[in-house]
């Protein structure tokens, strides 16, 4: 089964340049791990809220289209994985694995099958 993993994190906290570069070659080694595993089927960094568009749509053809995100929280999709695994158990122990899950939320979602 497919499980997506939500990565949010505050996109406006500071940190050193240091702490940067320790986040980006732990994603990188949870990355090489998940592929040479098979597990990971896709991983993509997002860019920030500044840069979404959140478009919606009424009956009629009405489209409101507003510049951000859906709504101000704390934390916010920063990235996401889709992985490839057994259940929701192993999904969850791959989750623990994402080193953002130490500085911020992964969200462990089923992915719907056709």
């Amino acid at each position: 089964m497919r499980y997506a993993m939500l990565i949010c994190t505050d996109e406006n906290a500071v940190t050193s340049p240091e702490e940067e570069k320790s986040r980006a070659a732990g994603f990188a080694a949870f990355e090489a791990a998940m592929k040479a595993s098979g597990v990971l089927v896709a991983s993509e960094e997002m860019q920030p809220t500044a840069t979404a568009s959140t478009v919606r749509c009424w009956p009629g053809g009405d489209v409101m289209v507003t510049r951000g995100a859906v709504a101000g929280t704390k934390e916010q999709i920063t990235g996401l994985c889709v992985i490839e695994c057994g259940n929701i158990d192993a999904a969850i122990e791959v989750a623990t694995r994402i080193p953002a899950a130490w500085y911020g939320t992964i969200e462990v979602r089923p992915v719907r099958q056709p």
